[in-house]
Protein backbone atom coordinates (compact mmCIF):
# COMPACT_ATOMS: atom_id res chain seq x y z
CA UNK A 1 0.00 0.00 0.00
CA UNK A 2 2.81 2.58 0.92
CA UNK A 3 4.50 1.73 -2.46
CA UNK A 4 0.93 2.30 -4.34
CA UNK A 5 0.84 5.36 -2.82
CA UNK A 6 3.93 6.76 -3.75
CA UNK A 7 6.63 5.59 -1.92
CA UNK A 8 9.92 5.60 -3.18
CA UNK A 9 8.59 7.04 -6.52
CA UNK A 10 9.92 10.80 -7.16
CA UNK A 11 7.31 11.78 -9.37
CA UNK A 12 4.67 11.10 -6.65
CA UNK A 13 3.28 14.23 -4.93
CA UNK A 14 1.84 14.50 -1.60
CA UNK A 15 -1.81 16.29 -2.77
CA UNK A 16 -2.25 12.83 -4.92
CA UNK A 17 -1.19 10.96 -1.78
CA UNK A 18 -3.91 12.86 0.24
CA UNK A 19 -6.71 12.48 -2.85
CA UNK A 20 -6.43 8.65 -2.45
CA UNK A 21 -6.48 8.17 0.62
CA UNK A 22 -9.50 10.81 1.06
CA UNK A 23 -11.89 8.85 -1.66
CA UNK A 24 -10.77 5.41 0.28
CA UNK A 25 -11.83 6.84 4.01
CA UNK A 26 -14.79 8.75 2.17
CA UNK A 27 -16.24 4.84 0.55
CA UNK A 28 -15.40 3.30 3.73
CA UNK A 29 -17.86 5.71 5.54
CA UNK A 30 -20.60 5.56 3.00
CA UNK A 31 -20.05 1.85 3.10
CA UNK A 32 -20.05 1.48 6.96
CA UNK A 33 -23.34 3.51 7.19
CA UNK A 34 -25.15 1.38 4.32
CA UNK A 35 -23.92 -1.72 5.94
CA UNK A 36 -25.63 -0.68 9.36
CA UNK A 37 -29.03 0.37 7.85
CA UNK A 38 -29.29 -3.01 5.64
CA UNK A 39 -27.98 -5.32 7.83
CA UNK A 40 -27.84 -3.76 11.24
CA UNK A 41 -31.31 -5.74 12.65
CA UNK A 42 -29.31 -9.27 11.69
CA UNK A 43 -26.20 -8.61 13.44
CA UNK A 44 -27.80 -9.22 17.45
CA UNK A 45 -29.62 -12.42 15.81
CA UNK A 46 -26.73 -13.70 14.07
CA UNK A 47 -23.82 -12.69 15.84
CA UNK A 48 -21.75 -15.98 15.04
CA UNK A 49 -22.29 -15.82 11.51
CA UNK A 50 -21.56 -12.03 11.00
CA UNK A 51 -18.35 -12.41 13.27
CA UNK A 52 -16.92 -15.28 11.27
CA UNK A 53 -18.56 -13.06 8.05
CA UNK A 54 -16.00 -10.15 9.60
CA UNK A 55 -12.71 -12.11 9.82
CA UNK A 56 -12.75 -13.28 6.60
CA UNK A 57 -13.55 -10.06 4.79
CA UNK A 58 -10.57 -8.05 6.80
CA UNK A 59 -8.47 -11.32 5.42
CA UNK A 60 -9.54 -10.48 1.77
CA UNK A 61 -9.20 -6.70 2.32
CA UNK A 62 -5.51 -7.50 3.40
CA UNK A 63 -5.31 -10.00 -0.13
CA UNK A 64 -6.17 -6.79 -2.26
CA UNK A 65 -3.76 -4.70 -0.86
CA UNK A 66 -1.72 -6.55 -0.85
CA UNK A 67 -1.97 -7.19 -4.86
CA UNK A 68 -2.49 -3.17 -5.51
CA UNK A 69 1.64 -2.43 -6.19
CA UNK A 70 1.09 -4.91 -9.40
CA UNK A 71 -2.05 -2.38 -10.65
CA UNK A 72 -0.46 0.80 -10.07
CA UNK A 73 -2.91 2.50 -12.77
CA UNK A 74 -5.59 1.05 -11.08
CA UNK A 75 -4.16 1.79 -7.36
CA UNK A 76 -7.08 4.31 -6.78
CA UNK A 77 -9.89 2.19 -7.00
CA UNK A 78 -8.34 -0.91 -5.24
CA UNK A 79 -7.77 1.26 -1.93
CA UNK A 80 -11.39 2.52 -2.36
CA UNK A 81 -12.77 -1.35 -2.57
CA UNK A 82 -10.19 -2.66 0.66
CA UNK A 83 -11.46 0.56 2.18
CA UNK A 84 -14.65 -0.71 2.09
CA UNK A 85 -14.62 -4.37 2.87
CA UNK A 86 -12.84 -2.88 6.19
CA UNK A 87 -15.33 -0.97 7.21
CA UNK A 88 -17.97 -3.18 6.70
CA UNK A 89 -15.45 -5.64 8.70
CA UNK A 90 -15.73 -2.67 11.40
CA UNK A 91 -19.58 -2.52 11.91
CA UNK A 92 -20.26 -6.19 11.65
CA UNK A 93 -16.73 -6.86 13.87
CA UNK A 94 -17.62 -4.26 16.13
CA UNK A 95 -21.30 -5.09 16.82
CA UNK A 96 -20.91 -8.44 17.04
CA UNK A 97 -18.07 -8.17 19.73
CA UNK A 98 -20.54 -6.28 21.70
CA UNK A 99 -23.31 -8.89 21.48
CA UNK A 100 -20.77 -11.73 21.80
CA UNK A 101 -19.37 -10.07 25.27
CA UNK A 102 -22.98 -9.67 26.71
CA UNK A 103 -23.59 -13.29 25.92
CA UNK A 104 -20.07 -13.88 27.95
CA UNK A 105 -21.65 -11.37 30.59
CA UNK A 106 -22.37 -14.55 33.32
CA UNK A 107 -22.72 -12.43 36.01
CA UNK A 108 -23.74 -8.90 34.52
CA UNK A 109 -20.24 -7.60 34.49
CA UNK A 110 -19.93 -6.75 31.01
CA UNK A 111 -17.35 -3.96 31.19
CA UNK A 112 -14.88 -6.56 33.11
CA UNK A 113 -15.09 -8.89 30.31
CA UNK A 114 -14.77 -5.88 27.54
CA UNK A 115 -12.03 -4.78 29.57
CA UNK A 116 -10.38 -7.88 29.57
CA UNK A 117 -11.42 -8.93 26.05
CA UNK A 118 -9.04 -5.60 25.08
CA UNK A 119 -6.26 -7.18 27.28
CA UNK A 120 -6.04 -10.38 25.15
CA UNK A 121 -6.57 -8.59 21.94
CA UNK A 122 -3.58 -5.97 22.71
CA UNK A 123 -1.53 -8.74 23.85
CA UNK A 124 -1.72 -10.89 20.38
CA UNK A 125 -1.57 -7.45 18.56
CA UNK A 126 1.89 -6.37 20.45
CA UNK A 127 2.61 -10.36 19.64
CA UNK A 128 2.16 -9.85 16.23
CA UNK A 129 3.91 -6.92 16.13
CA UNK A 130 7.09 -8.05 17.41
CA UNK A 131 7.10 -11.14 14.94
CA UNK A 132 6.42 -8.41 12.27
CA UNK A 133 9.67 -6.57 12.84
CA UNK A 134 11.82 -9.92 12.82
CA UNK A 135 10.20 -11.11 9.34
CA UNK A 136 9.96 -8.13 7.62
CA UNK A 137 13.60 -7.45 6.31
CA UNK A 138 14.07 -11.54 5.65
CA UNK A 139 10.65 -11.55 3.22
CA UNK A 140 10.38 -7.71 2.19
CA UNK A 141 12.33 -8.36 -0.85
CA UNK A 142 11.21 -11.45 -1.74
CA UNK A 143 7.48 -11.74 -2.55
CA UNK A 144 7.25 -15.61 -2.86
CA UNK A 145 7.95 -15.64 0.91
CA UNK A 146 5.81 -12.90 1.82
CA UNK A 147 3.06 -14.83 -0.11
CA UNK A 148 3.65 -18.09 1.09
CA UNK A 149 3.50 -16.71 4.84
CA UNK A 150 0.13 -14.78 3.95
CA UNK A 151 -1.73 -17.61 3.12
CA UNK A 152 -0.30 -20.52 6.15
CA UNK A 153 -1.07 -17.52 8.05
CA UNK A 154 -4.75 -15.96 6.50
CA UNK A 155 -6.03 -20.17 6.58
CA UNK A 156 -4.65 -20.31 10.36
CA UNK A 157 -6.56 -17.54 11.07
CA UNK A 158 -9.44 -18.23 9.36
CA UNK A 159 -9.81 -21.89 10.64
CA UNK A 160 -9.30 -20.15 14.40
CA UNK A 161 -12.03 -17.90 13.98
CA UNK A 162 -14.28 -20.49 12.52
CA UNK A 163 -13.66 -22.99 15.08
CA UNK A 164 -13.84 -20.18 17.90
CA UNK A 165 -17.41 -19.42 16.87
CA UNK A 166 -18.86 -22.68 16.99
CA UNK A 167 -17.58 -23.11 20.30
CA UNK A 168 -20.44 -20.54 21.63
CA UNK A 169 -23.04 -21.89 23.01
CA UNK A 170 -26.38 -19.35 22.93
CA UNK A 171 -29.48 -19.98 25.24
CA UNK A 172 -31.39 -17.44 23.23
CA UNK A 173 -33.73 -18.29 20.10
CA UNK A 174 -32.44 -16.95 16.87
CA UNK A 175 -34.33 -18.04 13.80
CA UNK A 176 -31.52 -20.65 12.71
CA UNK A 177 -31.93 -22.38 16.68
CA UNK A 178 -35.69 -21.98 16.28
CA UNK A 179 -35.98 -23.85 13.23
CA UNK A 180 -33.37 -26.58 14.33
CA UNK A 181 -35.32 -27.13 17.73
CA UNK A 182 -38.72 -26.86 16.26
CA UNK A 183 -37.92 -29.24 13.43
CA UNK A 184 -36.44 -31.87 15.43
CA UNK A 185 -39.53 -31.68 17.93
CA UNK A 186 -42.37 -32.30 15.16
CA UNK A 187 -39.83 -35.21 13.44
CA UNK A 188 -39.12 -36.85 16.59
CA UNK A 189 -42.25 -39.14 18.13
CA UNK A 190 -40.77 -38.94 21.20
CA UNK A 191 -41.29 -35.00 20.99
CA UNK A 192 -37.55 -34.47 21.74
CA UNK A 193 -36.30 -31.03 22.60
CA UNK A 194 -32.65 -30.28 21.89
CA UNK A 195 -30.55 -28.60 24.35
CA UNK A 196 -28.29 -25.36 23.38
CA UNK A 197 -25.78 -27.42 23.51
CA UNK A 198 -26.79 -29.61 20.49
CA UNK A 199 -28.75 -26.73 18.56
CA UNK A 200 -25.80 -24.65 18.44
CA UNK A 201 -23.72 -27.33 17.27
CA UNK A 202 -26.35 -27.80 14.65
CA UNK A 203 -26.90 -24.13 13.69
CA UNK A 204 -24.67 -23.04 10.21
CA UNK A 205 -22.30 -20.76 10.85
CA UNK A 206 -21.61 -19.50 7.23
CA UNK A 207 -24.26 -17.38 5.34
CA UNK A 208 -26.42 -20.51 3.89
CA UNK A 209 -29.65 -20.39 2.30
CA UNK A 210 -33.45 -21.42 3.42
CA UNK A 211 -36.09 -22.37 0.92
CA UNK A 212 -39.04 -21.48 3.25
CA UNK A 213 -39.45 -17.82 4.10
CA UNK A 214 -40.42 -16.44 7.25
CA UNK A 215 -40.82 -12.86 7.83
CA UNK A 216 -41.51 -11.25 11.02
CA UNK A 217 -42.80 -8.25 12.30
CA UNK A 218 -43.92 -6.67 8.31
CA UNK A 219 -46.12 -3.84 7.72
CA UNK A 220 -49.52 -4.23 7.78
CA UNK A 221 -50.23 -3.14 4.13
CA UNK A 222 -47.68 -6.08 2.97
CA UNK A 223 -50.04 -8.28 4.07
CA UNK A 224 -53.43 -7.35 3.31
CA UNK A 225 -55.08 -5.95 0.86
CA UNK A 226 -58.37 -5.52 1.62
CA UNK A 227 -60.53 -5.81 5.09
CA UNK A 228 -61.82 -9.05 3.86
CA UNK A 229 -58.82 -10.63 3.89
CA UNK A 230 -58.28 -8.74 7.37
CA UNK A 231 -61.67 -10.64 8.64
CA UNK A 232 -60.21 -14.00 7.39
CA UNK A 233 -57.48 -13.41 9.11
CA UNK A 234 -58.78 -12.52 12.72
CA UNK A 235 -61.30 -15.57 11.90
CA UNK A 236 -58.16 -17.61 11.48
CA UNK A 237 -56.34 -16.68 14.33
CA UNK A 238 -56.12 -18.13 17.86
CA UNK A 239 -53.94 -15.43 19.39
CA UNK A 240 -54.80 -11.50 18.98
CA UNK A 241 -51.58 -10.40 19.30
CA UNK A 242 -50.44 -11.57 15.90
CA UNK A 243 -51.94 -12.37 12.35
CA UNK A 244 -50.13 -14.80 9.92
CA UNK A 245 -50.06 -14.94 6.30
CA UNK A 246 -49.03 -17.75 4.09
CA UNK A 247 -48.24 -18.06 0.35
CA UNK A 248 -47.95 -21.15 -0.09
CA UNK A 249 -47.18 -20.99 -3.97
CA UNK A 250 -43.87 -18.68 -3.00
CA UNK A 251 -44.19 -20.65 0.07
CA UNK A 252 -43.24 -17.06 2.16
CA UNK A 253 -44.84 -16.81 6.02
CA UNK A 254 -44.98 -13.40 6.98
CA UNK A 255 -46.57 -12.21 10.92
CA UNK A 256 -48.01 -8.66 11.53
CA UNK A 257 -47.63 -8.03 15.23
CA UNK A 258 -50.37 -5.92 17.50
CA UNK A 259 -48.60 -3.07 19.13
CA UNK A 260 -48.91 -4.79 22.61
CA UNK A 261 -47.62 -8.05 21.23
CA UNK A 262 -44.88 -9.67 23.83
CA UNK A 263 -41.37 -12.28 23.54
CA UNK A 264 -43.89 -14.79 24.01
CA UNK A 265 -46.34 -13.94 21.21
CA UNK A 266 -43.39 -13.86 18.74
CA UNK A 267 -41.97 -17.38 19.70
CA UNK A 268 -45.59 -18.43 19.21
CA UNK A 269 -45.92 -17.09 15.88
CA UNK A 270 -42.76 -18.31 14.78
CA UNK A 271 -43.52 -21.61 16.18
CA UNK A 272 -46.93 -21.56 14.50
CA UNK A 273 -44.57 -20.71 10.76
CA UNK A 274 -42.10 -23.83 11.65
CA UNK A 275 -45.38 -26.04 12.10
CA UNK A 276 -46.18 -25.26 8.35
CA UNK A 277 -42.43 -25.37 7.08
CA UNK A 278 -42.31 -28.91 8.70
CA UNK A 279 -45.27 -29.41 6.11
CA UNK A 280 -43.80 -28.02 3.59
CA UNK A 281 -40.75 -30.17 4.40
CA UNK A 282 -42.95 -33.40 4.34
CA UNK A 283 -44.40 -32.42 1.49
CA UNK A 284 -40.95 -32.60 -0.57
CA UNK A 285 -40.28 -35.84 0.80
CA UNK A 286 -43.80 -38.30 0.39
CA UNK A 287 -45.51 -35.79 -2.09
CA UNK A 288 -48.77 -34.82 -2.56
CA UNK A 289 -51.85 -36.64 -0.71
CA UNK A 290 -55.56 -36.68 -0.94
CA UNK A 291 -57.76 -34.34 1.10
CA UNK A 292 -59.33 -37.19 2.91
CA UNK A 293 -56.15 -39.22 3.54
CA UNK A 294 -57.12 -40.07 7.03
CA UNK A 295 -56.66 -42.81 9.56
CA UNK A 296 -59.40 -43.27 11.84
CA UNK A 297 -56.43 -44.18 14.62
CA UNK A 298 -55.03 -40.94 14.01
CA UNK A 299 -54.96 -38.16 17.41
CA UNK A 300 -56.26 -35.20 16.92
CA UNK A 301 -52.42 -33.65 16.65
CA UNK A 302 -51.95 -36.04 13.57
CA UNK A 303 -55.20 -35.45 11.83
CA UNK A 304 -54.50 -31.63 11.87
CA UNK A 305 -51.07 -32.49 10.91
CA UNK A 306 -52.30 -34.17 7.31
CA UNK A 307 -55.24 -31.62 7.28
CA UNK A 308 -52.52 -28.74 6.88
CA UNK A 309 -49.83 -31.19 4.96
CA UNK A 310 -52.79 -32.01 2.35
CA UNK A 311 -53.54 -27.64 2.30
CA UNK A 312 -50.13 -26.87 1.21
CA UNK A 313 -49.92 -29.48 -1.28
CA UNK A 314 -52.30 -27.50 -3.47
CA UNK A 315 -51.41 -24.27 -3.33
CA UNK A 316 -54.16 -22.10 -3.93
CA UNK A 317 -55.39 -18.72 -2.74
CA UNK A 318 -58.13 -20.29 -1.09
CA UNK A 319 -56.57 -23.05 0.60
CA UNK A 320 -54.04 -20.55 2.18
CA UNK A 321 -56.36 -19.77 4.73
CA UNK A 322 -56.75 -23.51 5.29
CA UNK A 323 -53.32 -23.76 5.93
CA UNK A 324 -53.69 -20.72 8.65
CA UNK A 325 -56.37 -21.86 10.15
CA UNK A 326 -55.54 -25.99 10.86
CA UNK A 327 -51.56 -24.46 12.09
CA UNK A 328 -53.17 -22.08 14.20
CA UNK A 329 -55.12 -24.79 15.92
CA UNK A 330 -52.44 -27.30 16.03
CA UNK A 331 -50.27 -24.56 17.42
CA UNK A 332 -52.50 -23.66 20.11
CA UNK A 333 -52.13 -27.69 21.07
CA UNK A 334 -48.68 -27.71 20.71
CA UNK A 335 -47.21 -24.65 21.99
CA UNK A 336 -47.79 -24.20 25.76
CA UNK A 337 -46.06 -27.78 26.20
CA UNK A 338 -42.99 -26.76 24.07
CA UNK A 339 -42.77 -23.99 25.83
CA UNK A 340 -42.40 -25.63 29.53
CA UNK A 341 -40.11 -28.12 28.08
CA UNK A 342 -37.83 -25.72 26.22
CA UNK A 343 -37.00 -23.65 29.58
CA UNK A 344 -36.72 -26.84 31.35
CA UNK A 345 -33.66 -27.96 28.61
CA UNK A 346 -31.91 -24.65 29.68
CA UNK A 347 -32.68 -22.30 27.26
CA UNK A 348 -33.95 -18.75 27.72
CA UNK A 349 -37.61 -17.60 26.66
CA UNK A 350 -37.67 -13.88 28.27
CA UNK A 351 -36.04 -12.43 25.53
CA UNK A 352 -35.34 -13.29 21.93
CA UNK A 353 -33.02 -12.62 18.57
CA UNK A 354 -35.95 -13.60 16.21
CA UNK A 355 -35.27 -10.59 13.60
CA UNK A 356 -38.59 -9.13 14.06
CA UNK A 357 -39.14 -6.16 12.30
CA UNK A 358 -39.91 -2.59 14.03
CA UNK A 359 -43.60 -2.18 12.47
CA UNK A 360 -46.18 -3.07 14.71
CA UNK A 361 -50.05 -2.28 13.82
CA UNK A 362 -53.60 -1.80 15.51
CA UNK A 363 -56.70 -3.72 14.40
CA UNK A 364 -60.01 -4.56 14.88
CA UNK A 365 -63.47 -4.70 12.76
CA UNK A 366 -64.32 -1.47 13.07
CA UNK A 367 -60.60 0.34 12.15
CA UNK A 368 -56.98 0.02 11.00
CA UNK A 369 -54.20 2.26 12.14
CA UNK A 370 -50.77 1.58 12.06
CA UNK A 371 -47.88 2.44 13.64
CA UNK A 372 -43.95 2.08 13.10
CA UNK A 373 -41.04 2.30 15.74
CA UNK A 374 -41.82 0.68 18.89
Amino acid sequence: MLKGVGVGDETATAAAATMTWLLKDGTGMVGRIMFAWYRGTSLDSEAKTWRLFADVLNDLATCIELVSPLFPGFFTFIACVSGLMKSLVGVAGGATRAALTMHQARRNNMADVSAKDGSQETLVNLSALIVGLIITPVVSENPSVTWFLFFVFTTLHIFANYCAVSCVVMETFNQERFHIVVQEYLNSLQRRILVPVEANALEPIVIGFRREKIKLGVSFDTVFKSFEDLKKACHSSRNPSYLLQCNTQRRIIRVVFHQSSTTLDHLQATFQAEIICHSFSQLNRIGKIGKYDTDVNDTINQQLQRRLLAAVSEPSSFLDWEVERTSAELCEKLFPQFLAEVTERGWVTAHCQLQVDEWRAEWDLQGISEKKGF
